[in-house]
């Protein structure tokens, strides 16, 4: 049985399998949709592919080396790839433009016979193309997946396979009607109906003309005999059941051939456009090194969130971040000093390599984790039924259900909704309690109590990452170690919008706290 296994080693991708739990969250507030469309560039088989393959990052390091070795080997040769792509794409074209169909459930074995045959017959030179690909490029491809994948077809459809596939498909056809054997059962029916070779079919014509036949016996249906057609019907029916089941087999097994190569080629291909278009721009990628799942590692050089620059279509600041052994990151400092903006850069970098992807840097290792779950801030519910703050606390209570050791939870302004006091005290319950339960922790926050909590609890497992901010209050929106301030400079932002002449009413601190209205982009 042909395997595509180009997202796997020794198996085909389940594309049927569900989305992880909250994955509507994760595309939400790290912006996903960017980067699928990105990826998708209008079709909807590269978005469904590309969404599944993303979300359903796997553990295993070996797995994510052997995809990244195929993408490699893709980038190489794009060319290549698209041109296996359209074979697929072909097939189901012409399925669906032909009605070619195979319902083993209801039909007689006459219509599935026929149905299977013209399938098989509508991939005869869709595999011979995939052949003549093989051997032309399968030498200049170097990944363990491609080359496993190569040598499969060259085995698999070899010139003598492919050819007697092609007679006996001719030979379904049945120009010269259906030979069938049977003998007389019980009460004298027939039983044991055989579907025969044709006599002679293999010799030449003459001798077929010269050579003596064996007596037949025949006779003639009237055109208006529908009983005896039904009857001749369910004879033939019984001789070529188990030849229907049989090409059944084959035309579903290629047929599922196809559907797999489709899916797993259009993740890659969804890679190779995303390539291209950070390409255009001029933006950096590598191929991260993963680290196993129980340590704890990061370290990344220019780290940028690929969603805004795809939005921006322009160059957006990276950050570098050295925080390996660290399993809390707390990020704090001036309000849109680019915090969030960096947190999401670093979801969609753990989702990206866990998918065997590159990442939007130009160095990233992290250690993989057994989920990823985010928490952001959101807008008040529209519907009245609750409050912003008992939201947060839902979807907190949600994300605990599905939490295992060594995954990781990225807390954007989480429990901000209430005060300070209060929401520092929940989010330092939380927090410790997932820790302990060695869950990794980045968090972005506003609360120097819970900061400054953090911080003087002198953890050495904890890193204190803060956004920085120039004397004359310039954003550089790059992350630098740092202590926790009391301020977020919410100052900044009030003189931003009406002027250097209007001194704000309250006192800094207080305004930096409480006016989140003004809190704009992190």
């Amino acid at each position: 049985m042909m395997k595509v296994s180009l997202l796997h080693p020794e198996q085909d991708f389940d594309a049927s399998q569900p989305l992880p739990p909250l994955a509507e969250d994760l595309v939400q507030d790290l912006e996903l949709k960017v980067l699928l469309e990105a990826m998708a560039k209008g079709d909807e088989h590269l978005f469904r592919a590309s969404t599944q393959v993303l979300l359903s990052g796997v553990q295993d390091m070996a797995v994510i080396h052997y995809r990244q070795e195929i993408l490699q080997d893709c980038l190489k040769h794009p060319d290549v790839i698209r041109r296996i792509y359209r074979i697929p794409l072909e097939f189901m074209e012409r399925k669906r433009r032909q009605w070619l169909w195979i319902s083993t459930r209801y039909s007689p074995p006459a219509s599935i016979l026929n149905s299977a045959q013209q399938m098989l017959a509508a991939t005869l030179d869709l595999l011979w193309e995939l052949r003549r690909i093989a051997d032309a490029y399968a030498e200049q491809f170097t990944s363990r997946g491609f080359r496993r994948f190569f040598t499969m077809i060259q085995q698999e459809l070899d010139d003598s396979y492919l050819a007697l596939v092609e007679r006996q498909v001719n030979a379904l056809r049945f120009p010269q009607g259906v030979l069938l054997s049977a003998r007389l059962g019980a009460g004298n029916e027939g039983a044991e109906y055989v579907l025969r070779k044709p006599n002679n079919a293999d010799q030449p014509w003459i001798k077929r003309m010269l050579t003596r036949k064996s007596p037949t016996y025949s006779y003639t249906l009237h055109p208006r005999d529908e009983a005896g057609a039904r009857i001749l019907g369910e004879l033939r029916d019984r001789g070529v059941a188990r030849a229907a089941n049989a090409v059944a087999q084959a035309a579903d097994h290629i047929e599922s051939f196809f559907k797999v190569l489709q899916f797993e080629l259009a993740f890659y291909l969804g890679c190779l456009n995303l390539h291209e278009a950070l390409e255009q721009l001029g933006a950096p990628i590598a191929f991260p090194r993963p680290a196993p799942v129980q340590e704890r590692r990061l370290s990344c050089t220019n780290l940028y969130d690929v969603t805004l620059l795809l939005t921006m279509q322009q160059a957006v600041v990276g950050n570098d971040v050295a925080a390996d052994g660290k399993k809390l990151i707390v990020i704090t400092g001036p309000n849109q000093g680019g915090k969030t903006t960096f947190l999401r850069s670093l979801g969609v970098a753990q989702l990206m390599m866990q998918a065997g992807m590159f990442v939007p840097a130009e160095s990233f290792s992290a250690n993989v984790c057994t989920a990823l779950f985010t928490h952001f801030k959101r807008a008040e519910d529209k519907t009245l039924e609750s409050g912003k703050f008992q939201e947060e606390l839902q979807r907190m209570s949600a994300i605990v259900d599905h939490l295992t050791p060594n995954a990781l939870l990225l807390c954007n302004e989480s429990f901000a909704s209430t005060n300070e006091r209060e929401g520092s005290e929940i989010a330092w319950q939380i927090v410790s309690a997932l820790l302990e339960k060695r869950v990794k922790v980045f968090y972005v926050t506003h609360m120097y109590e819970l900061a400054q909590r953090f911080y003087e609890n002198d953890r050495a497992d904890a890193l204190f990452l803060r956004a920085e901010r120039l004397p004359d209050g310039t954003r550089t929106f790059r992350l630098r170690e740092g202590e926790p301030l009391e301020t977020s400079y919410g100052v900044d932002v009030y003189r931003k919008i009406f002027g250097e002449d209007n001194e704000p009413l309250q006192r800094e601190s207080e305004f930096a706290r409480y006016s989140g209205s003004l809190q704009g982009q992190q």
